[in-house]
């Protein structure tokens, strides 16, 4: 890891004593903290207020039993969580979690950058977590359904349009929100749309949500190659996953000119040296859950499946790491440097390792950190909230016009604040930057919270 400045040395040593064993939090707060050493010798109200630790503090963690059964009969138990991080810009907002890795370090790392994620969107709306280590693969509709009965049994209570507003991420999809928000009505006796974000279209959904971490991290990363005069036209394109945001990163970079050559999931990943067809991917992943590797089998000539390995292998001038957390390593980025990396858009989470992001830096290549690439996703939630607060629908034309203009605005944010603490085209130091002056003036502004 970079070493961080010697006055913010002593809060990071305080974080890592009292959140021992979260790993993927410790991470999320060295990064942020690599960067504030400017705005320290800038700022140093910002230190003498003790604002930096504070921020790094939660204001509420929920840790919860979930029971439910499945077909047979038999009774299960997972643990539930929601973690409120941050509350000074507007209600809590952030997604949930099914998978059987989620613990309380991997919640608090996701709702701490959830924090500068929705500062950045420049939308009244403050950061948190949650989720379960509940997995949804290989459940029934029902099982699925009393499962998600149970958790919004318990978190029901601590939600509301202007409290927390929960949407979705790993493991849950429209499916998952509308079992969810069906038990929330029927536990409260009120119909609060805005209390979810993720809904589908029936029932007060944004047209555009689905599309638009995938979308965004696209527009954030075209942004991007401007700045060197270059376009998405013609580059090789590679992105991990095959969930939700990498399906429509794909479907917007096919748009846009370039070539998507790669994709994946969890058992492998699959090459097509003619393009990959996203409509396939879609027909695999929504419609089948099915898995990649069906792929190379329907799509015929010109498709691989490889097993294993690292999709970062291939060859490609820009790479979208949109999986999970610190799949991109040192490692890999090496090979992607080596063969001719242009660019990175993360639109997974932290997905680059602090190695992996320390290559990407030095070498030149432009890398825009998830916490400002992925924000379309939450933006868009937030334009979900508010057509719901105005009982209002608008059209997938307008909303991707309101998204658009949010991310270049991100873009243009984050390099001028990079340019202001003299680190030119660091995106990542002007995105740490730019989201922790913003939650931090206005926890300063409301007194010791």
């Amino acid at each position: 890891m970079v070493s961080i400045d010697d006055k913010l040395q002593p809060i990071l040593t305080e974080v890592l004593r009292r959140n021992a064993g979260e790993a993927e939090f410790h991470q999320a707060v060295h990064e942020v903290l690599e960067s504030l050493g400017r705005v320290i010798a800038k700022h140093p109200h910002y230190l003498e207020r003790s604002l930096i630790e504070r921020i790094c503090e939660p204001e509420r963690q929920i840790i919860f039993r979930v029971p439910w059964h499945d077909d047979a009969g038999h009774i299960h138990i997972n643990r539930g969580f929601r973690v409120q991080f941050n509350s000074a810009l507007g209600p809590y907002k952030g997604g949930l979690r099914f998978h059987p890795s989620v613990n309380v370090g991997i919640i608090k790392f996701l709702g701490f950058e959830q924090t500068f994620k929705n500062a950045l969107t420049g939308l009244p709306i403050g950061g948190g977590k949650g989720g379960s280590d509940f997995d949804p693969k290989g459940k029934s509709e029902n099982e699925v359904m009393r499962f998600c009965q149970s958790f919004m049994t318990e978190l029901f209570r601590h939600l509301g349009e202007y409290t927390d507003v929960p949407a979705g991420d790993i493991g849950v999809g429209g499916r998952e929100i509308g079992y969810m928000f069906g038990q929330y009505k029927r536990l409260t006796n009120r119909y609060e749309a805005g209390v979810l974000t993720g809904k589908g279209l029936a029932y007060g959904g944004s047209r555009a949500r689905k599309e638009a971490t995938g979308y965004g991290n696209t527009w954030f990363v075209e942004a991007m190659l401007a700045t060197k005069g270059e376009t998405f036209e013609g580059k090789r394109v590679v992105v991990s996953g095959s969930g939700n945001v990498a399906i429509y990163t794909m479907e917007k970079v096919a748009a846009l000119g370039g070539k998507v050559i790669a994709c994946s999931d969890s058992g492998g990943y699959v090459v097509d040296e003619n393009g990959i067809d996203t409509g396939l991917v879609k027909e695999i992943k929504e419609v089948r859950r099915g898995r990649i590797s069906e792929y190379a089998r329907l799509k015929g000539e010109g498709a691989h499946y490889i097993t294993g390995g690292s999709i970062w292998d291939v060859p490609c001038d820009v790479a979208m790491p949109s999986a999970t957390q610190n799949e991109l390593t040192g490692k890999d980025a090496r090979t992607l440097v080596k063969n001719g990396l242009l660019a990175v858009g993360e639109g997974a989470n932290m997905p680059s390792t602090p190695d992996a992001i320390h290559i990407f830096r030095a070498s030149g290549v432009l890398f825009a950190p998830g916490k400002a690439a992925n924000a379309g996703g939450v933006a868009t939630s937030a334009l979900e909230m508010q057509q719901n607060a105005s009982r209002d629908s608008w059209s997938s034309e307008q909303t991707q016009t309101r998204l658009a203009g949010i991310m270049r605005s991100i873009h243009d944010t984050c390099a001028a604040t990079a340019d202001e603490y003299g680190a030119p085209g660091d995106y990542v130091l002007g995105a740490n930057i730019a989201g922790f002056v913003k939650v931090a003036e206005a926890m300063d502004a409301l007194g010791v919270i």
